[in-house]
């Protein structure tokens, strides 16, 4: 009787063993998705760069990764996510002010409280004029407007009229006076951007993230005109199959975004 049941069991052990296995594999792949998922909702979120106003730092075609969490109030994660406050030269993704709903990429250049404006294109802040190895002047149209900002002689058709009347009340002797919570940002391809020059400040609660990778970058040229407003704002990464068969940078790949 011994001996039969012990080879019993022998033929049902790999049975027993079966449905554990299933379960196991079940519940790490529900663990894989759950932090996927938390991942992509708190701390990071891929975007496409679809205007050249961020070249050449930026790429029409690249894919980026966002770090949502590096501007979060640090709480008690401070020991385990390097929370920091933005800084000037941060490239930072945020909510279109005009159109919370839409995403854009520019560069912070004014932080609250700075004095700031443009002579012949170049930035001044606060009396000194701004070191800036990333930004590209490409040759465009004269633009008083662009060029010699803040200027309450003469408005661009492009700009937001609630900005307009809202700039007005913010420059002093020449400058603009950045508010509290407030940014200044312009694209890094300075004479093709749709900027803070043209919609205004961008607040604090409405930034997502800085980028910090290049995680693909399709080789797609740029368009020869300044973009209208839609076209500067970020896709989610899930553009048309076409976009996955084109020729890729692979150069850029996996480049880090300074």
């Amino acid at each position: 009787m011994t001996e039969i049941l012990t080879a019993s069991r022998t033929k049902l052990q790999p049975h027993l063993h079966l449905y554990p296995s299933l379960l196991d594999a079940l519940r790490s792949m529900l663990s894989v998705i759950v932090i996927a998922l938390f991942v992509l909702t708190f701390i990071v979120q891929p975007f496409r760069i679809p205007s050249e106003s961020m070249e050449h730092t930026l790429l029409v075609g690249d894919f980026l990764l966002v770090n949502k969490a590096v501007y979060a109030p640090a709480g008690i994660w401070h020991w385990l996510i390097p929370y920091r406050n933005v800084q000037r030269g941060d490239i930072i993704v945020f909510h279109f002010p005009p159109d919370p709903a839409e995403h854009l990429v520019k560069r912070v250049i004014g932080l609250p409280g700075d004095h700031i404006h443009l002579h012949n294109g170049l930035v001044v802040v606060n009396g000194r004029p701004l070191p800036e190895p990333y930004a590209e002047y490409q040759s465009s149209y004269a633009d008083q407007y662009r060029d010699e900002f803040p200027t309450l002689q003469y408005t661009d058709p492009g700009v937001d009229m609630q900005w307009w009347a809202e700039m007005r009340k913010e420059v002093q002797n020449g400058d603009l006076v950045i508010p509290p919570d407030s940014y200044f940002v312009l694209g890094d391809n300075r004479n093709h951007s749709r900027d803070s020059r043209y919609w205004g400040f961008v607040r604090r609660q409405n930034i997502v993230g800085r980028p910090f990778i290049i995680y693909f970058s399709l080789r797609q040229k740029p368009a020869s005109t300044v973009p209208d407003l839609p076209d500067d704002r970020l896709g989610h990464g899930t553009g048309s199959a076409h976009g996955i068969l084109g020729f890729a940078r692979w150069n850029r790949i996996f480049r880090k975004v300074w």
